[in-house]
């Protein structure tokens, strides 16, 4: 799985002229799932972004996680980052995963982050939405549960946290 997640102030999801989800204080999480990815990827995901200390704490070092901040979670689906623009100028997509099974893991991924106590609000899956937000920072990062650590540990599931 891949994410792009930014610390916003706020952050909407809007479809067809009308929200259907806000937050404020949080990480909005663009989430795409692509071949080969599974339910376990997706509880790892939501496990290190919970977890991930990228909010100020009184000192102003990033050192709080999502939970800690008392933020909240808008995950919005989207495919698009599983486009491979190597060759040619339209991007292929033959990496992200079917669309029913891509819809089940995000699903996973939400619940996951549900069952940590956080508040996680989800965009449409496989509409077309405009995401709205205001960027706190910016503090924006990538997330692949499939590439290798610096130090050789490997991606998801190995190595020390």
């Amino acid at each position: 799985m891949r994410a792009v997640i930014q610390r916003v102030l706020r952050a909407e999801v809007v479809v067809d002229g009308g929200p259907v989800a806000r937050i404020e204080r949080g990480l909005l999480v663009l989430l795409g799932a692509g071949r080969g990815d599974t339910e376990e990827q997706s509880r790892w995901m939501a496990d290190k972004v919970c977890r991930l200390r990228v909010f100020e704490d009184p000192g102003g070092r990033m050192n709080l996680s999502v939970t800690e901040a008392g933020g909240q979670i808008l995950c919005v689906s989207q495919f698009t980052l599983y486009g491979d623009c190597r060759k040619g100028t339209r991007p292929s997509f033959t990496g992200a995963l079917e669309p029913e099974a891509a819809r089940a893991l995000i699903d996973r991924f939400a619940a996951e982050v549900r069952a940590r106590g956080i508040a996680c609000h989800t965009g449409v899956f496989g509409a077309h939405m405009q995401v709205v937000l205001v960027n706190d920072g910016p503090v924006t990062l990538l997330l692949d549960s499939t590439v290798p650590r610096r130090d050789g540990s490997g991606g998801f599931g190995e190595g020390p946290e």
